[in-house]
């Protein structure tokens, strides 16, 4: 058996603020139930689940719900947050389709939420994407979930959850812990990888090469703390050639099949440090005949450096700001998440705030006051989601967790200012002329205030319509199920499946008549209908217009 002993020499540390933490993160004993290490960074990570099994409570949940998927009452939100009734001075009411919430509402999927009734219920209540976290879970309880949110997908031709995929990455973790393990300071405690081993003072880790890769003196967080270690190898031999992530890549590439085989809709890709692995799955998808995008999670400090790389070559971008924030001098992490959010609204892609949003409502029914504040933060840099994690994989309240977020963004977005032109100006480069008419149909809805209506293929027009933000909702009709799933992610798109006539004139309509019969606009209320994009659906190929039309009562 190879061990690794901490002797009684390991100390808390008041970490180098160039290198870790705050020293207020520090605490004079850490429960340790699991963790996970990354071996090239020397670092540990609390895992999401926790070993002890929870029941979901879900109290008061009940009543009619909506959100971005359908209506939702807010007098019936059992919520401490209200939205403010219209004539708020911050907010400016423009009309039924502008009530809805534009900022996506990613949920972790997990032993909280995996049920139908749940599914169906977060779905009710304001999620948009569902998270497969697959470090958790085996592919016959991620099957379960895949086949239930296509159930829910198959129901409605104007709501959607798209499914996300998250790979796990070259981490290492721990071993099944009974019941948390309580250290203090100055303790002995030891790891092995020897498989199957948990007692009160030893834990085992599944990475063989785990003893020639840490060295006496690293400096190792565990669940975010920084803790000086000592180590002394005790018994074991060094492994000689190893290949340290071999096991990790095999782990990831037979859920990256998992998420071919099931047509998954994103590919959240974990500790992305350079391009090449963007480019390697992406190689791998194309001779595979997959439409699945890849979001890099942004979570290790040696990405910085490639920031503009990684994100160039990927679909998107998380910032999983629970990672960085381990690797980083705390106060980097928000500059680093406006930076990220920056970096993917200049290059066209979507952006996901993640990690820690409403932790306490994993066992609270309520949020504290600098979650709130981080949630209006992420709206307002414009991020196209935020996503929640443990509280809805695993925490005690997950609806409750969902109604809270879409109502701190709604009421955020509700408060933003109003301006005639796009928040982000039309580029020097104007030779694109689909980028010309996503911003002047942007400046036209805002200028008269109505939502926008678009017709897509390819989702391209959509994807342009939001990257310059409208004031309104864009309402993007497509005949590809594909990029109705895709599309949902996109700030402010709300994506409907609809099959296009022949006539133009009858497929107008049509739209229309459906958005009027679900109370999503009123007759009498203009639209702005714009028709250009890449792939030409009625019109010649060298022909772009923008119409305002009345809706018919």
């Amino acid at each position: 058996m190879a061990t690794i002993n901490l002797p009684t020499t390991m100390s808390f540390l008041n970490p180098d603020p160039t290198t870790t933490m705050a020293s207020d993160r520090l605490a004079a004993s850490k429960n340790l139930s699991d963790f996970v290490f990354q071996p090239r960074r020397k670092c540990f990570q609390k895992q999401f689940f926790s070993v002890r099994s929870m029941k979901a409570t879900e109290q008061s949940q009940h009543g009619q719900l909506t959100s971005q998927n359908g209506p939702l009452g807010f007098d019936k939100l059992n919520s401490p947050f209200e939205l403010q009734s219209s004539d708020n001075t911050l907010g400016q009411e423009r009309g039924t389709s502008n009530s809805l919430r534009k900022t996506k509402i990613v949920c972790t999927i997990g032993p909280s939420s995996s049920s139908r009734e749940m599914i169906w219920k977060l779905a009710e209540t304001g999620m948009n994407v569902a998270r497969l976290n697959m470090s958790h879970g085996d592919h016959a309880s991620h099957q379960k979930t895949i086949d239930l949110v296509k159930e829910y997908n198959a129901q409605f031709e104007d709501k959607v959850i798209a499914i996300m995929l998250d790979t796990k990455g070259p981490e290492v973790r721990s071993g099944d812990v009974p019941q948390p393990i309580q250290l203090e300071e100055g303790q002995e405690f030891n790891f092995t990888i020897k498989r199957g081993v948990s007692t009160d003072d030893t834990v085992s880790v599944n990475y063989d090469d785990f003893v020639n890769d840490v060295e006496v003196g690293d400096i190792l967080l565990v669940d975010e703390f920084s803790v000086h270690i000592s180590f002394e190898l005790l018994m074991g031999e060094v492994l000689e050639d190893p290949d340290s992530f071999k096991f990790t890549r095999n782990k990831d590439w037979e859920d990256i099949k998992f998420g071919v085989d099931n047509q998954v809709d994103f590919y959240a890709v974990s500790f992305v440090k350079d391009a090449r692995v963007v480019h390697e799955l992406k190689d791998y998808l194309r001779n595979s005949n997959a439409d699945i995008h890849v979001i890099v999670k942004i979570e290790s400090a040696d990405s910085i450096p490639n920031l503009h790389s990684i994100i160039s070559a990927s679909d998107g971008a998380m910032v999983a700001r629970g990672d960085l924030g381990a690797e980083l001098p705390i106060e980097e992490v928000p500059l680093l998440q406006e930076d990220i959010i920056r970096r993917c609204q200049s290059m066209q892609k979507p952006v996901i705030v993640a990690t820690n949003m409403l932790e306490s409502m994993i066992n609270h029914p309520t949020p504290t006051r600098a979650e709130v504040s981080d949630i209006a933060i992420a709206v307002r840099e414009s991020a196209d989601a935020i996503m929640l994690s443990g509280e809805t994989a695993h925490g005690k309240y997950p609806l409750k967790a969902v109604k809270v977020m879409h109502t701190v963004a709604l009421r955020t977005e509700s408060s933003l200012p109003v301006s005639t032109t796009p928040p982000i100006q039309l580029g020097s480069c104007k030779s694109h002329m689909g980028e010309m008419f996503a911003f002047h149909a942007t400046t036209m809805a805002n200028t008269l205030n109505t939502p926008i209506i678009v017709f897509t293929r390819t989702g391209s027009m959509a994807v342009l319509l939001s990257h310059y933000r409208p004031s309104s909702t864009i309402f993007a009709f497509t005949n590809e199920e594909r990029i109705k799933q895709r599309l949902v992610l996109y700030h402010g798109v709300m994506p409907i499946y609809m099959q296009f006539s022949n006539d133009a004139e009858e497929t107008f309509s049509r739209a229309l008549k459906l958005l009027v019969g679900k109370g999503l606009l009123k007759g009498g209320e203009c639209v702005t209908l714009v028709q250009s994009g890449a792939q030409p659906i009625w019109r010649e190929e060298s022909t772009h217009h923008i119409q305002v039309r009345k809706v018919q009562g």
